[in-house]
């Protein structure tokens, strides 16, 4: 009579067979193992974009920006120039940093900022500036207004391709973040992908989002990827 292999014995049968035919088989990858980058998570402080005619308005003819910091994405750096942003009534934030290179000029502020400087900011993803508001930067050589282009970053994570389909996701998609931290464990919505060949896994917060759930104390933190069902896979 014969005997009903089970699904473990097949399975090392198969092994075997193939072992002699083609070599050892390797075990099969996790899906923790082929992540592609770890992930970071890390705060955004207020800052200011400029396009080179506004860096030589405000600093000078021929001025460059100059590298203070590197930031972690590759050929990102915070300059050593900073401006101040003036909103309505005269109320103004000092030296806000400029991060380079260059690009359109816009500035960047958390909700707290957008108080102080007068300004009702709306959520945006970076370049985004319709509707938005303006303001006047004022540098150490001259002074530049903007029309638009004061937001809120909406909060993000940049991915490469491989990112992406590691975390089954596309371009323009929302995620969200668990954050786990003492007394502030968290679930970010409504974080949105930003896809590039280029870049690296991080997700960037602004300050009050930072603050509000104790970033630097945090014990882990998590993407997951919402369904229309309402669960979630990690």
């Amino acid at each position: 009579m014969a005997t009903e292999l089970s699904r473990a014995e097949i399975e090392q049968v198969v092994r075997s067979v193939l072992e002699k035919q083609l070599g050892p088989v390797a075990a099969p990858k996790s899906v923790a193992a082929v992540a592609r980058n770890p992930l970071l998570v890390n705060i955004s402080a207020r800052h200011v974009h400029l396009t080179q005619e506004h860096v030589e308005i405000l600093f000078g003819p021929g001025a460059q920006l100059e590298p203070m910091k590197w930031l972690y994405q590759d050929g990102y750096y915070a300059a050593k120039q900073t401006v101040m942003v003036v909103g309505p009534r005269k109320r103004m934030l000092p030296e806000v940093r400029v991060l380079g290179p260059c690009r359109p000029s816009q500035v960047e502020l958390a909700f707290t900022d957008s108080i102080s400087l007068g300004i009702e900011t709306p959520v945006r993803v970076s370049g985004d500036h319709h509707d938005t508001p303006g303001c006047v930067l004022v540098g150490p050589v001259g002074v530049v207004e903007l029309k638009s282009g004061v937001i809120r970053a909406m909060r993000h994570v940049h991915m490469s391709p491989a990112d992406m389909q590691y975390y089954g996701v596309n371009n323009g998609d929302a995620m969200h973040l668990r954050v786990v931290s003492a007394g502030c464990t968290t679930t970010l919505e409504d974080l949105v992908v930003r896809g590039d060949p280029k870049v690296k896994l991080e997700v960037h917060l602004d300050t009050d989002e930072g603050n509000a759930i104790n970033l630097p104390a945090a014990t882990s933190v998590e993407l997951i990827k919402p369904h229309s069902c309402g669960c979630q896979t990690h």
